[in-house]
């Protein structure tokens, strides 16, 4: 069937287009025009002046709809999966925190499953850890996490290729080594969890770490020991020109300030919107009684107050934190949430942009900046649809 968006404001690559139309076919767009004059034979919808924009690619969620990815049962993953669809997401890579090999492997096994299915939004496995700094992984992860495994990662990284990004500590023992593999596989490397200084962050970019997980959280920055000042590993990423960066831009992990702060040294081509969400994100799920986190001021913290714990964020969340708090133009936002996480990712060949040929993963947007439809590989998505 043919479906027809007219009368919005289409972001394309060349920037916005007024009064165009998106024709969608057979779950791909067939063409971005300029003219809105209704299509013979297409059903027509009309997105009522509204922003119509590429479906956002969630490259760092832990969870939601009270589900957590590490629960590793298809009824987990799908439950996600939804729930983040309806908020936008329409290409998604769960995110594994950090856990042992055999729950690794089953989540793999899950993806592996998922991912072959027709319409699947799921585009790959992501694994935080454990290959973690305990100094930096928090109480969250100090049963689980240690030093880089060759062995363990390579039997992983054999039998699969489900696995897109992988991040790990740089100073630990064997994790450059690490980094090399990954890159040889075609995984993306981020440092993650790390007090890294500059000559350290140098030497790991030249590894193969390429990216810095929620960047500013969880990483030091300028700092002081005794009478001396060092950089931390915040600034030392920054130096790193072809270094790329994620932030949590939730409005709660940074200030609007530092969130303008990264978009102007990295720049839209560098940095991607993460929400890092939790089992609580997309849902009514409140932590228990007597609870490690607890849900405080909109975000997870720890109950003891010592650290944010991970966000309860949607991918629009993010869109309306950089363009309502940080003043950053929403075609950049968007783009920072669909383009650039998708060629990190490298599926930018089938989304990430509205383009002729790419996948039909489309939302759009009212002027506040609220979901009001999403098509995934041309499929309108159940409960999103409030333009008719």
């Amino acid at each position: 069937m043919l479906t027809q968006i007219i009368n919005g404001q289409i972001l394309t690559p060349q920037g916005w287009l007024k009064d165009g139309s998106v024709l969608i076919s057979d779950g791909k767009i067939l063409e971005v025009t300029n003219s809105d004059l209704a299509v013979i034979g297409a059903k027509v919808v009309d997105a009522k002046g509204m922003y119509i924009v590429p479906g956002f690619v969630a490259m760092n969620v832990h969870g939601g709809g009270g589900h957590d990815y590490k629960e590793c049962t298809e009824e987990a993953f799908r439950a996600i999966t939804f729930a983040h669809l309806k908020h936008g997401a329409t290409s998604i890579f769960p995110t594994l925190s950090a856990s042992p090999k055999p729950t690794i492997c089953e989540a793999v096994r899950i993806c592996e499953k998922l991912m072959a299915e027709k319409g699947s939004t799921i585009l790959g496995l992501h694994v935080e850890g454990p290959y973690l700094n305990a100094k930096m992984a928090g109480n969250l992860y100090a049963d689980a996490i240690k030093d880089p495994d060759r062995d363990e990662y390579t039997s992983i990284l054999e039998s699969t290729g489900c696995i897109k990004r992988w991040d790990a500590s740089p100073e630990l023992p064997g994790a450059h080594e690490f980094a090399h593999y990954l890159q040889s596989k075609g995984v993306l490397a981020a440092i993650t969890h790390t007090e890294a200084e500059f000559d350290e962050i140098k030497a790991a970019r030249q590894a193969g770490f390429t990216h810095a997980a929620q960047f500013y959280n969880a990483m030091p920055g300028f700092h002081k020991r005794r009478e001396y000042k060092y950089e931390g590993t915040v600034e030392s990423v920054f130096l790193m020109d072809d270094m790329t960066v994620e932030v949590i831009a939730d409005g709660k992990h940074l200030p609007s300030t530092i969130l303008r702060l990264v978009y102007k040294l990295k720049g839209v081509e560098r940095t991607c919107l993460v929400t890092d969400a939790l089992s609580y994100a997309a849902s009514d799920l409140e932590p228990a009684t007597g609870a490690r986190i607890i849900i405080e001021d909109g975000v997870c913290k720890l109950a003891d107050h010592s650290s944010l714990a991970g966000s309860i964020a949607t991918m629009d969340t993010l869109i309306r934190a950089m363009v309502q708090k940080a003043d950053i133009p929403l075609a950049d936002a968007v783009r920072m949430a669909s383009e650039t996480p998708a060629r990190l990712m490298g599926v930018e060949h089938r989304t990430g942009t509205l383009q002729r040929g790419k996948d039909a993963d489309i939302v759009v947007l009212d002027r506040n900046l609220n979901i009001r439809a999403v098509w995934t590989l041309g499929h309108l998505v159940p409960e999103t649809n409030t333009l008719v």
